[in-house]
């Protein structure tokens, strides 16, 4: 309790300063997650409404495996 008391009188004068590494973090996740779902996505089935669109060019085309995990390595 005593770590918390103190953590929070630091927030409160002022003493503390959030890493601006930590904020990188989340802005570089932020955007690394954006771009992941979109691509995701878009190679997913089409939502109603959504079938007759078509894909953007910067969006790569995902080719589906038909037993993904199974049988031998093909390299």
């Amino acid at each position: 309790m005593r770590i918390l008391m103190q953590a929070a009188d630091a927030v409160a004068t002022g003493g503390y300063q959030f890493p601006t590494a930590f904020t990188l973090v989340y802005i570089v996740g932020f955007i690394a997650a954006v771009t992941i779902g979109s691509i995701a996505w878009y190679n997913s089935k089409r939502p109603v409404g959504w079938e007759s669109k078509d894909r953007p060019d910067f969006v790569p085309k995902v080719e589906k495996e038909e037993t993904p995990g199974l049988g031998e390595p093909k390299s």
